[in-house]
């Protein structure tokens, strides 16, 4: 029969009580303790930090923790034995073992679902469960069993250095605006060159792959994680292709493909613009990019300065009697530019007498 977890845990303490007793009979002193970094937290950041862990995040007693199944753990460590070498003179332990001392070194807590029934309309219990709570027994265990990382995460030096650089970056931003014309030449000019390698690496790849697909039919993808969502740093820049283990393509697809690249390739040729329509859509976005770079500030202010002005220089009209009964009005405006007498209405008054007059001839 095969002792259980907690039986193997207490055969464990009573062994460790036994050494302890023996020690203190003896007359050599006791070994210094290891100065360096603990080799199971080491291997524990080893295991968090790598790709293929299975992991999730949960709500632990309102704290929001990373945790991982029991039979997940028991699978990557029979499938990645090369990270058992961090462990030195205890790589030779089974995953059981090592999670009981990762367990006991506090850098991992055994956790259980909060929720233990089948809600309405499932049909079984959640496979990873948002909300989580500690369970009493802490022995690792395969079944239905969650550890949660019990240790902050260590993060590299790049991340600390970005999280205090791109707050200013994003102030320089909005002050883009008030930029001198010569910076924001440079930023255009460097977002522009930017868009322009990444867009000619990707179309450049693109034709290596299509041409190299129709003609050998082998499948050549230069850069290959560079549009990979996972890949690291290191990963993202490998110039070298993988080798294609894919079955050969059939050459009726190959002709096919290549019959329409050809097609594309003349209505591409048709279709494109004269060095005419071409210059004249150049000077266009040239006027607009320069009307973005060549705002300043002091020109907003006197143009506002300006319309002030024209709002103060109203028009006045002053209203006058004269001696006869007769109203005089006169428009006068701050520049001086126009003015208008009395003589307006003088010259409507003669030009309506003739009017009366002939009034008077048809009643005679």
């Amino acid at each position: 029969m095969t002792k259980s977890g907690a039986e193997k845990k207490r055969t464990r303490r009573a062994a460790g009580v036994q050494n302890g007793s023996k020690d203190l009979n003896t007359d050599t002193p006791p070994r210094k303790k290891d100065t360096g970094k603990d080799l199971f937290q080491l291997f524990a950041e080893k295991v968090r930090d790598h790709k293929e862990f299975e992991s999730r995040w949960a709500v632990l007693q309102e704290t929001r923790v990373e945790y991982f199944r029991g039979k997940d753990f028991v699978n990557f460590v029979r499938n990645h034995p090369a990270l058992l070498e961090l462990l030195e003179s205890d790589k030779s332990l089974g995953a059981e073992d090592i999670a009981n001392v990762l367990l006991g070194k506090n850098l991992l807590v055994r956790c259980d679902r909060v929720v233990k029934t089948v809600r309405p309309g499932k049909k079984k219990l959640s496979t990873w469960p948002a909300h989580l709570e500690i369970f009493s027994d802490q022995v690792f265990s395969e079944n239905d069993a969650f550890f949660a990382w019990a240790f902050v995460k260590r993060r590299p030096l790049w991340q600390t250095i970005l999280s205090f650089v791109w707050p200013i970056v994003t102030l320089a931003i909005c002050l883009f605006p008030v930029f001198p014309h010569r910076c924001k030449l440079i930023v255009l000019y460097s977002c522009a060159g930017l868009l322009l390698l990444i867009f000619t690496v990707l179309i450049f790849r693109a034709l290596i792959f299509g041409t190299l697909w129709i003609i050998l039919g082998k499948r050549v993808w230069f850069f290959p994680n560079i549009l990979a969502e996972e890949a690291t740093l290191s990963e993202l820049f490998q110039f070298w292709p993988k080798k294609d283990k894919e079955e050969r393509p059939k050459w009726t697809a190959r002709f096919f493909f290549a019959a329409v690249a050809v097609m594309f390739i003349m209505v591409l040729r048709h279709h494109a613009p004269d060095e005419a329509a071409r210059a004249r859509y150049q000077k266009r976005v040239s006027n607009i990019i320069d009307d973005v770079l060549e705002w300043d500030p002091r020109l907003a202010l006197s143009g506002m300065m300006e319309t002030q002005d024209t709002v103060v220089n109203a028009t006045e009209t002053n209203t006058t009697e004269g001696p006869d009964g007769t109203v005089d009005e006169q428009v006068v405006e701050s520049d001086g530019i126009a003015e208008e007498t009395n003589s307006d209405l003088h010259m409507g008054e003669e030009a309506s007498e003739p009017q009366d007059d002939v009034h008077d001839h048809n009643h005679v």
